[in-house]
């Protein structure tokens, strides 16, 4: 399982970024697709998740309103569209696969996926 994350960059308060993670294999073979973040000093935290059936999503609380996630079941690749971003939001982000789950909410913690992309940096600095 292979998942290549990119789209990071630096950017200034307030402004865009999306983010990209490519799967390897069938989409179908995962149950989730999610994006953490690390900053430096502080634990991985999830940020957003989705679905790859039915896309359903999940966000932080601190993203909401301002990120939105979304699949491409036929390209096999989940976008992170980040909008207003905040000095706080700086960190790398990792995109994840959850393969185990079979149903029910989003898996959003850590621990519940089993394979990780290598991570794109975010910096927002004025």
């Amino acid at each position: 399982v292979q998942l290549q994350a990119s789209g990071g960059g630096l950017v200034h308060p307030g402004g865009s970024l999306r983010l990209s993670c490519a799967a390897s294999g069938r989409f179908s073979d995962y149950y989730a697709i999610g994006w953490f973040r690390q900053a430096p000093g502080k634990e991985r935290e999830g940020v957003s998740c989705i679905t790859t059936n039915d896309g359903t999503a999940s966000y932080a609380d601190s993203v909401k309103g301002r990120f939105a996630i979304s699949r491409d079941n036929v390209k096999n690749t989940v976008y992170l569209q980040m909008n207003n971003l905040k000095p706080e939001d700086t960190a790398v982000y990792y995109c994840a696969a959850d393969e185990k789950t079979a149903s029910g909410a989003v898996p959003d913690l850590v621990r519940q996926y089993e394979y990780w992309g290598q991570g794109t940096l975010v910096t927002v600095s004025s």
